[in-house]
């Protein structure tokens, strides 16, 4: 009974969130839903005395009032976009703004995207206290930072919704932007520096030592072997081009040039082996140690912090070999993400891809082991093809639906490249690290990784020009999606039952 209470609990509240994130049924409708789940609870209280009779109608209870407690967090987190009223009066309008820069600069190929804090708008000489954050598109120069205070001059506008690039779906940018209390943007606004360093300190000094870093394997490595390289490392990937990208998602590879869950759990696996004569609690703390460093090292952003949640369970269930510990490990760490943040549900696809990702590590990967004892161990070459095997199938129908990207080299080109990713993560990071010291200490390292990357590099261009790396599907709908992931449940459910007979 308690483990049915804790999936009630769990599951509601998420199916609570995914159903207002479609649907508004107005204010009164969680109130509703709570007045349904007090009176059937009340009623079985009164009419079913024996226990095992009220098992069903007290969890159907239960059901009710943590879906309207879902609904009720969404309603919560989408308030904030009344935060933004007084601008939203004058979207269309030359407004003068003055705020904090709150994130990492995000350097994209034809602009830069800064998230501006706004504090206030100025109407002539009066100041209007604002409470509001903003999506700036501006050029590359003058080059602005974290905590930067400025002044902003510019028309306020609504993001609004795009067609993919194969012009068949429809990308729902103000969906997007408003999971991080985004709701206006600006494009090409004049800004105007008027102090620094007015944002967290720890932070400021994070993002610091990543921009030294970076920099310094730009000195070491040609281009864009060092930008995928930055990508391996710490998710900066801002050089490789918009060419080269659209290479990696045609091929399949797009997930080792963003920060993930996957290139976290190859820190702390590596490190793991480096410990490797301690017993297991030994090597797990140490493992988990790597994770919070190298997170931390990134910046420690809220989609960095989601993906270091996902590998240290990734890391525990291959571990420890206890599945049904870590999935509950699992849904609870689910639960307080979207707890913390409920749009990332529906509208964080990189929160998706995780969190589908890790599900496929823990469940498939011990089906899949037994099928591919043939590939020899060595260099961990069979790990590698496991945990790629695993997190392409559960990840697919799921990017089929997203995308409609059917990449047909995918599993071929991440086994070629995710076996050297390791070693090159390894090296590139030495690299770095000693270049602080002496470019001549870091050289070697340099070296090494640098034929690694081109190897990699060699790799992705090869198959993106293969005239069936890929094909683009007009429709995958969401029902044939949930359909796959059925299949995988009951396929998953009969080989561990099979197995425990």
């Amino acid at each position: 009974m308690r483990d049915k209470v804790f999936y009630t609990l769990l599951c509601g509240f998420a199916f609570g969130i995914l159903i207002r994130s479609f649907f508004d049924f107005g204010g009164a409708f969680p109130f509703f839903l709570l007045f349904i789940g007090g009176v059937l609870l009340l009623l079985t209280l009164i009419h079913s005395p024996a226990a095992d009779s009220r098992a069903i109608p007290i969890l159907t209870a239960l059901l009710f009032t943590v879906t309207a407690l879902g609904m009720f967090r969404y309603d919560i987190s989408d308030s904030r976009r009344f935060s933004a009223t007084p601008l939203l009066e004058r979207v269309g309008q030359e407004v003068t703004l003055v705020g904090v820069i709150s994130e990492e600069p995000d350097v994209r190929e034809g602009s830069t995207l800064l998230t501006l804090k706004a504090q206030s708008l100025r109407n002539g000489a009066e100041e209007i206290p604002q409470a509001t954050r903003l999506l700036l598109f501006t050029d590359h120069h003058p080059s602005f930072a974290y905590g930067d205070r400025v002044e902003v001059r510019g028309r306020v506008s609504r993001p609004v919704p795009f067609m993919s690039e194969d012009g068949l779906r429809e990308v729902d940018y103000p969906a997007f932007l408003a999971k991080d209390g985004i709701y206006l943007v600006m494009y090409r606004p004049a800004l105007t520096r008027l102090a620094a360093g007015e944002g967290n300190p720890l932070v400021s000094a994070l993002l610091s030592v990543k921009s030294a870093f970076v920099q310094n394997l730009s000195r070491l490595i040609p281009e864009p072997a060092a930008s995928l390289l930055a990508g391996l490392l710490v998710g900066a990937k801002q050089s490789l081009g918009a060419k080269l990208l659209d290479d990696f998602r045609t091929v399949g590879v797009i997930h080792i040039v963003v920060l993930s869950g996957y290139n976290i759990t190859i820190v702390a696996e590596f490190f793991m082996r480096l410990v490797g004569r301690l017993s297991r609690y030994p090597r797990l703390f140490v493992g988990a140690l790597a994770m919070l460093l190298f997170a931390v090292m990134t910046g420690a952003s809220a989609t960095v912090v989601r993906a270091t949640i996902m590998a240290l369970l990734v890391v525990l269930a291959r571990a420890t070999a206890r599945t049904y510990l870590v999935t509950r490990a699992l849904l609870l760490a689910g639960f307080l993400m979207i707890l913390y943040n409920p749009k990332i549900l529906v509208f964080d696809t990189s929160f998706q891809l995780s969190f589908l990702a890790t599900v496929g590590l823990i469940y498939l990967s011990p089906l899949i082991l037994p099928y591919v004892r043939f590939v020899p161990e060595r260099l961990h070459l069979r790990e590698v093809v496991v945990a790629t095997v695993a997190t392409q199938a559960f990840v697919f129908p799921f990017l089929l639906y997203k995308t409609g990207v059917l990449s047909l080299v995918s599993l071929p080109a991440n086994l070629l490249i995710l076996s050297a990713i390791p070693l090159t993560m390894f090296l590139g990071f030495l690299a770095g690290l000693f270049s602080f010291l002496s470019s001549a200490l870091a050289l070697p390292f340099a070296w090494g990784a640098y034929a690694l990357l081109s190897y990699e590099l060699l790799v992705v261009e090869w198959f993106a020009r293969a005239p069936f790396a890929a094909v683009t599907l007009a429709s995958f709908p969401l029902w044939l999606a949930m359909l796959c992931y059925a299949l995988y449940a009951l396929f998953i459910a009969r080989a561990q039952r099979n197995s425990s007979q």
